[in-house]
């Protein structure tokens, strides 16, 4: 599911190498950021897939976890909202 997401991405617009061929956007997101997540969680990302909404709220500005999901310039969570995206996609 990831490698789908990371060819969503590219397909969206989001880099895949920076100018100096080292991985970017798509690459974080998908392969950093959105495992992470599960990692933290103890989860699938089917099961992130399936309750996307939950992990967004808790993540987000107000949610329990928002200081983590701020870090990296709100990474975590951006990434978060485009793996949503990515799910109401497919």
């Amino acid at each position: 599911m990831l490698n789908k997401f990371q060819d969503y991405l590219i397909s969206n617009g989001y880099s895949e190498l920076t100018t100096k061929g080292k991985p970017s956007t798509a690459h974080d997101y998908s392969k950093s950021r959105i495992p992470k997540i599960c990692e933290r969680e103890n989860i699938t990302t089917d099961e992130l897939a399936q309750k996307i909404s939950v992990y967004i709220d808790k993540y987000d500005k107000f949610g329990d976890e928002s200081e983590f999901g701020n870090k990296s310039n709100r990474a975590f969570i951006n990434a978060l909202k485009r793996f949503k995206e990515f799910v109401e996609a497919y």
